[in-house]
């Protein structure tokens, strides 16, 4: 009688030691990054100044993104006078976004340095960390006011069309901004 409950406490524990040894972080892999908090596509994106989703508030809120209305062109009747504003507006914005990017990977290789030299406690710590936070939030910024900047180039039909060609629903909202509906851009 006494083999039975530990043959039971040995089987019980079993499974829970088997699945222990197969358990795997989601991290595993990413140790080998040349930058840890950055996937290769993230570190791209941020060096070449794409949007990463950055502006995700202004596009699904009938703020096209210059980008897109580059690619929509000709379905949404750009005139010449727009493309070419749209292409500068477009050019700038990638420019400095590319700009920002670079100083982000800069301090996110700072931080990752941090923590492998085993120097990550206090002041250098919380500085990496508030500039990161801070330059985040200027590319968020910068890709934000160029929807902006481009819905104020385009005409509330325009608006519309992109919405449409980007498969957004209005449900119920007007595309169109105050200063549209009341007639003056």
């Amino acid at each position: 009688m006494s083999v039975f409950p530990w043959f039971v406490v040995v089987l019980l524990m079993t499974p829970g030691l088997v699945f222990a040894q197969h358990r795997h972080s989601p991290y595993v892999g990413q140790e080998q990054r040349q930058i840890k908090a950055l996937s290769d596509a993230e570190l791209q994106a941020l060096l070449d100044g794409r949007g990463m989703g950055l502006a995700k508030a202004a596009e699904l809120n009938h703020y096209p993104g210059p980008m897109h209305v580059l690619e929509l062109a000709t379905q949404l009747h750009l005139s010449e006078a727009q493309r070419t504003a749209t292409q500068q507006l477009y050019d700038r914005m990638r420019a400095e976004a590319a700009r920002l990017g670079q100083q982000i990977v800069a301090q996110e290789r700072e931080l990752d340095r941090l923590f492998a030299d085993h120097d990550a406690a206090g002041p250098k710590l919380q500085a990496v960390v508030r500039e990161i936070a801070r330059l985040q939030g200027e590319l968020r910024l910068v890709h934000l006011q160029a929807h902006v900047d481009m819905k104020a180039l385009l005409s509330p039909e325009q608006v519309a069309t992109y919405d449409a060609l980007r498969g957004y629903g209005t449900h119920g909202h007007s595309s169109a901004s105050p200063q549209h509906r009341h007639g003056r851009q």
